[in-house]
């Protein structure tokens, strides 16, 4: 038995050394290894050892194995190195390499940097929170009535834990006001999500930049001329805006914000961007009775909510809010 191993041994090392291809490679390890293969033939033949022989044949059998798995694997990596190197024989490293299309950012990303930086120079810090609200930070602080449109379900996204998808990132300016007291002068970008009508100037997931003030004798005035000046620092000294009276629970006296667009073929024409008003003394009075405290009791503040998508298409005069998330290439690479 001793010396069939050693002939098996023997004659496998010679034809793996013989080995010119990956498939001459395969058909030796079958041959050698497989189930019909000439060393498995000879580990059958162990019922016919005896029982005094049978550990040293083992032994034998298993270094054999063993020396003839390392060579076919030693001979597959030398084949595949040939191999490679016959891939790249007639490259020449002299020639100059492909050049690879550049990518950039998506407008409403620079949109909100530019923004971001606007309103940091002006002082706002930034925060930020969670997408997934409760009703208390996205309604109830902000003296939502229970009754008012936006807690329907028609209107906002709710899950069966009673969760919902936050409505506005104003929800941001609750939580700040829980933890911190003021003075507070903070903006929130992020996403925000509505059961909107998808048409040429909304979306149901878009994007806002918050922004809260809130400190003693803050007055109309500072709100009016912090937002001409961002707008103005965005689109140009020469831009339009106008602040109408307007309805919101969480702020008393409200205006919303429009911003006249220009866009390539069409008359100009008025676009709401944004939303702002003073926070309401309720507003402050629901964060005190949440924290225990009246740490409030005496502050005013103004509060503001952007659309980035608005934004962006004053920005660069862009028709329908919808191109911003189609992914079109030949649009988006007006922006690289």
């Amino acid at each position: 038995m001793k010396e069939q191993i050693a002939s098996v041994q023997e004659a496998a090392m010679q034809q793996i050394s013989s080995i010119l291809n990956m498939k001459s490679l395969e058909d030796a390890r079958v041959s050698i290894l497989g189930k019909k293969g000439s060393l498995t033939q000879l580990q059958q033949g162990m019922r016919t050892v005896s029982k005094e022989d049978k550990p040293a044949i083992g032994a034998l059998l298993n270094e054999a194995r063993a020396i003839m798995t390392a060579a076919l694997d030693m001979r597959r990596d030398q084949i595949q190195l040939e191999l490679d190197e016959q891939a790249v024989a007639d490259i020449d490293i002299t020639l100059p390499g492909a050049t690879l299309p550049m990518g950039g950012l998506h407008p409403i990303t620079i949109v909100k940097e530019e923004a971001v930086r606007v309103l940091r120079r002006m002082g706002f810090s930034l925060s930020d929170g969670p997408e997934i609200e409760d009703e208390w930070h996205c309604f109830d602080a902000l003296n939502t009535p229970a009754d008012h449109p936006a807690r329907n379900e028609k209107d906002t996204f709710y899950f069966d834990s009673g969760k919902l998808l936050r409505t506005q990132t104003s929800t941001v300016q609750a939580r700040t006001m829980e933890k911190q007291s003021p003075p507070i002068r903070i903006i929130c970008p992020g996403s925000a999500f509505r059961r909107d009508a998808i048409d040429a100037t909304h979306l149901s997931a878009f994007n806002q930049i918050e922004g809260l003030y809130v400190a003693k004798d803050v007055s109309v005035g500072e709100l009016k001329g912090t937002l001409e000046y961002f707008l103005k620092a965005l689109f140009g000294t020469e831009t339009s805006v106008r602040f109408r009276p307007h309805f919101f629970p969480f702020t008393e006296p409200s205006f919303e914000i429009d911003v006249l667009l220009q866009a390539a073929g069409q008359q100009p024409r008025w676009i709401e961007i944004a939303g702002c008003g003073m926070v309401n003394p309720a507003v402050f009075e629901n964060i005190d009775q949440a924290r225990g405290t009246d740490i409030y009791a005496g502050c005013t503040g103004f509060a503001f909510g952007i659309g980035l998508e608005r934004l962006a298409m004053i920005r660069w005069g862009i028709r329908d809010i919808r191109l911003l998330i189609e992914n079109d290439q030949r649009f988006l690479a007006q922006f690289q």
